[in-house]
């Protein structure tokens, strides 16, 4: 892969922080006139595009959860192993009170909610369907002469 000059690596970084081409490249050393008419061009270069997708895919795996972090994230809480920072009102007397933060651990309401979640993910609920199905006999006339043919037969005997 072809390396990237230090202008570029510059106009790339400036990209990534407003995704706004023009301004990233003025940003990073190229004349005003150039990054107004080319600087669409720079993000065409194979090798600007490449670094900017790696770029990307790194924020991407850093900023945003992956199935596996969301599930162990709901087995923690479903587990209880996880606290929840809430506001404490206490009365001090003579109509005064004070607010503290304290941690406990979440609510039945929550582990439920992640039990629910994570039931769903391993179709531990599964809804029963009744289905009802109409079957229609395209040969009517065969299934005539099969029940004629044993009303014959049952005469006979």
């Amino acid at each position: 892969m072809a390396k990237l000059t230090l202008k570029q690596r510059v106009f790339c970084n400036e990209y990534l922080i407003d995704l706004n081409a023009t301004q990233a490249a003025i940003r990073a050393g190229y004349s005003k006139k150039y990054a107004n008419t080319n600087a669409n061009k720079l993000l065409q270069n194979t090798t600007i595009k490449t670094y900017i997708d790696e770029q990307l895919k790194k924020i991407e795996d850093i900023c945003i959860a992956d199935a596996a972090e969301v599930m162990k994230y709901l087995t923690s809480v479903m587990r209880g192993e996880i606290d929840e920072e809430v506001i404490v009102v206490e009365g001090e007397g003579e109509g005064c009170s004070s607010a503290k933060k304290v941690m406990k651990q979440v609510g039945a309401k929550e582990r439920n909610k992640a039990a629910e979640l994570l039931g769903k993910r391993y179709r531990l609920f599964v809804d029963r369907v009744e289905n009802e199905t109409n079957v229609t006999v395209n040969s009517t006339a065969k299934l005539d002469s099969i029940l004629s043919q044993l009303i014959a037969d049952e005469d006979n005997e």
